[in-house]
C-alpha cells in the first residue's frame, strides 16, 4: 500500500544501529502501537499489497503506527544475533525512543514470529513497562515445532553451520555462488508446491510445510510475487539459539551459564495484557506454541490474556492473507482498544 513513512534512526542499548519506520498520518488520538516483524524480514512485512492492510486500518482506527527494523532485518547490516540481544538492546531501546518522541507514558504493541518471542524476553524481565496491551503472533515463550524442524534442527543444521553463517530464501531467485546452488538445487527437489521459488525456500528454511509459512489460498497473486523480495539472510547464530528453546520447551537464554534455567521458570515482570494469536495450520510453529503460554500466563493472572487459534491460517497470512482484513485485524484491533 502507498503509505508515507519517515525513518528514524535510533541505537540499540549495545550500539547496533536499528530504526522505526513511522507513519506520517493526521490522528493518532489513540496513541503509539509498535509493530515488531520476524526473523529474515523487515518493517515492511506489515505493509502488504493487500487492500486495507493491517497500517491502513490501524491508522483509520487513530493509531499511531511505529514499525521497528531490529537487528533482524534485511534492511539493516547482517549479524550473528540472537534472541537475547534483541531482547535485552534492540526492544527496550525502540520502546523508550518513541516515549521520548511522542511525549506519551504508555503504548502498545503487535509481534510477530522472533520479534515476538524476543521482544515477550524483554517483557519477562520488565524491560518495556510502558507496553501496556501485546498482540502476540504464532509464538512467545514456549515454541513447539513440528517433528520434522525438529529433525531438520537437529541433523541438518550441524551441516548448516560447517558451510554457511546464514541462509537466505533470496537465493532462490539468485544463488550467487556453488554454495548457495547447491542448496537451492536441494530446495527445487523437495519442495513440488505450487509456490515462488522464494517462497519454497522460505518454507525449506523455517518450516516443516509444503508451504510452511501460508497457505496458498489465502494468498493472492500479487502478494505472492511481493513476498519473494521480502526475505534475505537470517544468521545461523539464530538457529542455535531457538533448537536451544525448542529442546527446553520455553525460551532460555543463550548464555551457557543459564542453561538450566528459562524465562518462564518465574512470573513475568510486566502488568500488560497479552492477546496470543495462532494458525491452526502454522507449520512453522504449532498452535501449541500460544497454548502453552496462554496456560501459562493464565496460571499468573486467570481471565485478564485471551487466545486465538485461527482455523484457516497458518503463520504470516494472519497478515498477509487476501481475507485477514476482514477475518483477523478487526480482532486484533478491538483487543488493543480495550483498556
Amino acid at each position: 500500500m502507498n503509505h508515507h513513512f519517515e525513518t528514524i534512526e535510533f541505537d540499540a542499548y549495545d550500539g547496533v544501529k536499528c530504526n522505526l519506520k513511522h507513519l506520517i498520518h493526521n490522528n493518532t488520538s489513540r496513541g503509539p502501537v509498535l509493530l515488531v516483524h520476524g526473523a529474515g524480514v523487515r518493517a515492511d512485512i506489515f505493509n502488504p499489497p493487500i487492500k486495507d492492510n493491517l497500517v491502513t486500518q490501524l491508522a483509520q482506527e487513530g493509531y499511531d503506527v511505529w514499525l521497528e527494523n531490529w537487528r533482524a532485518s534485511i534492511d539493516l547490516q547482517p549479524n550473528q544475533w540472537d534472541l537475547d540481544q534483541a531482547a535485552l538492546n534492540d526492544h527496550p531501546a525502540a520502546v523508550q525512543k518513541i516515549m521520548e518522541l511522542t511525549g506519551r507514558q504508555e503504548m502498545k504493541a503487535i509481534i510477530h514470529c522472533q520479534g515476538s518471542t524476543s521482544f515477550m524476553i524483554s517483557v519477562a524481565l520488565g524491560l518495556v513497562p510502558q507496553v501496556k496491551t501485546i498482540i502476540s503472533n504464532a509464538v512467545s515463550l514456549h515454541p513447539v515445532v513440528p517433528k520434522f524442524s525438529i529433525f531438520k534442527i537437529n541433523y541438518l543444521l550441524p551441516f548448516i553451520k560447517l558451510f554457511y553463517k546464514y541462509l537466505n530464501p533470496a537465493w532462490g531467485l539468485h544463488a550467487p555462488d556453488f554454495k548457495s546452488k547447491i542448496l537451492r538445487f536441494m530446495v527445487s527437489a523437495t519442495h513440488w508446491e505450487r509456490d515462488t521459488p522464494v517462497g519454497k525456500f522460505v518454507s525449506f528454511t523455517y518450516g516443516a510445510g509444503f508451504p510452511a509459512l501460508w497457505r496458498l489460498e489465502n494468498l493472492d497473486e500479487k502478494t505472492m510475487d511481493w513476498i519473494q523480495h521480502e526475505f534475505a539472510e537470517v544468521p545461523v547464530s539464530f538457529f542455535e539459539h531457538i533448537k536451544m528453546c525448542i529442546h527446553k520447551g520455553a525460551l532460555m537464554s543463550v548464555d551457557p551459564a543459564k542453561k538450566q534455567t528459562t524465562y518462564v521458570d518465574e512470573p513475568i515482570k510486566s502488568d500488560a495484557r497479552i492477546i496470543l494469536f495462532g494458525g491452526k495450520q502454522n507449520l512453522c510453529f504449532l498452535p501449541d506454541s500460544q497454548r502453552n503460554t496462554f496456560k501459562y500466563l493464565e496460571k499468573i493472572h486467570p481471565g485478564y490474556h485471551k487466545l486465538y487459534i485461527l482455523d484457516k491460517y497458518s503463520h504470516l497470512d494472519v497478515f498477509w492473507g487476501k481475507d485477514a482484513p476482514a477475518e483477523v485485524f478487526p480482532l486484533m484491533i478491538e483487543e488493543l482498544n480495550k483498556n
